[in-house]
Order: C-alpha cells, then structure tokens, then sequence
C-alpha cells in the first residue's frame, strides 16, 4: 500500500490503509496527499476486520514489552509508548474515527502539545469560543445555532496548550456539523459550559470549579501515573489562561449577545 500523509494541527501524520471501504470513511474528514516535505510525527497503519459494532465506550488498557494496547468491542489500538508507531484494527468508520481520537489524545498530552475537549468551538470576530457540556447539553446545537461563524469543531476541540499563548485548531474529528476547510488557527477567548435554559443568562466561574468541570471533558483514557499528570498540568495551565462560564441558553442564536 501506498503512504498518505495528513496534517493534524501541526502534526504530519502517515497512513497505510489497507482497507478501500475504511479509506473512503476516512476522507470524508480528512485532506490526504501521496507526498509530504517534512518528515511525519506519526505513522499509522489501519486494518480492517476487527471486532464488532459498537457496544460502548469501554476501553481495555494493557502494557507489555513497551507496548501500550487499547482494546475496545470495535477496535484495537497497538502503540510504542511515545505513540509515534501505530497500528489500529478497526470493525468500522465509525470504530477508526474513535481509535485515531484516542491515540492522537494520547500523543497530545505525551508529549504536551495540548488537549482534545469534547466540545464544539466556533469563530467569532477571529477568536475562538467553546461550548462544553456532557452529552445531550447541547454542544452541536449551540454550534449550529452560532452559523454563519465559522466551524472550528462540533466533538472534538484540538487545543494547543502553552504558558504564553491558548490557541485552537481545526479539528478533522467531526460528528455532525463540517465546516470551510483550512480554517485558520485562533486564540481562545472563552470556555462556555452549557446548560439549556428558558432564559439567557451567562456567569463566570471561578478557576477550581472551571478545572473540576471540565476535567471529564478531555478525551483521555487513564492508564499512567505520569500521563495522568500531564494530562491535569495542562489542564491547569488552560483553565489560569481562559476564563470559562455557566452560559444558560436559550435554543435561539440571542445567547451570542452575552458572549460578544
């Protein structure tokens, strides 16, 4: 099989499908090319004909010979401990949309670049806005009713994360909702947690509550003391930087006036 190379922020990664129909999903989400002027940061390989459909989202966790494995009812996630070198084994699409999610979370908060945070973020006046919230809380709604802002995420929020600077990047790990490609990247002006309301009413929270709320926000799978720790010092470092609310919205676009 022939490589192909995508971008993820700022991460060039490798691809051998050997999967046509597995392929196909991929690119409804991801721009592929057959070549690349710069070395890749990670080197995926993909086989079909794992497992089988979705039961949950139980994910197994076991580490032998320096090799971390993922195991879920639909696929499975084979990584050397930097998560440079991967191998993924996937029942479906939908199974490869989430392994790619798990292992490039994981190669995120390895190596400290950042987060993934389940939630939508959209562009307004060339600053990014995030909606959070558990599921059902109306993340994809918010984002919809935000149009015509542009599209930076509708699941899964790609955040750079360093002391000096928060910054969003288009995220390939769509649900719903595709925006214009190539967007470009953003700070971050805020962190909204949603709640749907019959009024509009928006209150900052202070900085412990904003941490607390928003530490099962990150999609990350526990497994490592260490991973764990860089995992929370990001977050830390994310909540000192951007101030986040309760945003209580109603399900119109007028909740925009509290925020702009």
């Amino acid at each position: 099989m022939i490589p192909m190379y995508t971008t993820i922020g700022e991460h060039c990664v490798e691809l051998v499908c050997r999967s046509e129909r597995l392929l196909a999903g991929l690119k409804k989400s991801f721009r592929f090319s057959f070549s690349s002027s710069r070395k890749p940061d990670l080197f995926v390989q993909v086989n079909e004909g794992y497992g089988v459909p979705f039961v949950d989202d139980h994910v197994e966790i076991t580490k032998q010979g320096g090799v971390i494995s993922y195991a879920r009812a639909d696929y499975l996630l084979e990584t050397e401990s930097d998560y440079v070198h991967s191998e993924i084994s996937a029942y479906n699409e939908l199974a490869l949309k989430h392994a790619l999610m798990n292992l490039y979370s994981a190669y995120l908060i390895h190596h400290e670049w950042g987060l993934l945070l389940h939630s939508s973020c959209v562009v307004d006046r060339g600053r990014a806005v995030v909606f959070a919230g558990p599921s059902g809380a109306g993340k994809s709604t918010a984002a919809r009713l935000s149009q015509p802002r542009e599209l930076l995420s509708d699941e899964a929020t790609l955040v750079r994360i360093t002391p000096r600077k928060i910054t969003v990047y288009d995220s390939p790990f769509r649900s719903e909702l595709h925006g214009a490609p190539d967007q470009p990247v953003c700070p971050l002006s805020s962190i909204q947690l949603l709640k749907q309301s019959p009024i509009n009413l928006r209150n900052p929270i202070s900085k412990p509550s904003a941490l607390l709320q928003l530490t099962d926000k990150v999609f990350y799978w526990a497994h490592d003391a260490e991973e764990t720790r860089k995992a929370f010092s990001l977050l830390v470092t994310l909540t000192e930087a951007v101030p986040v609310y309760e945003l209580f919205f109603q399900k119109n676009d007028t909740f925009w006036e509290l925020i702009s």
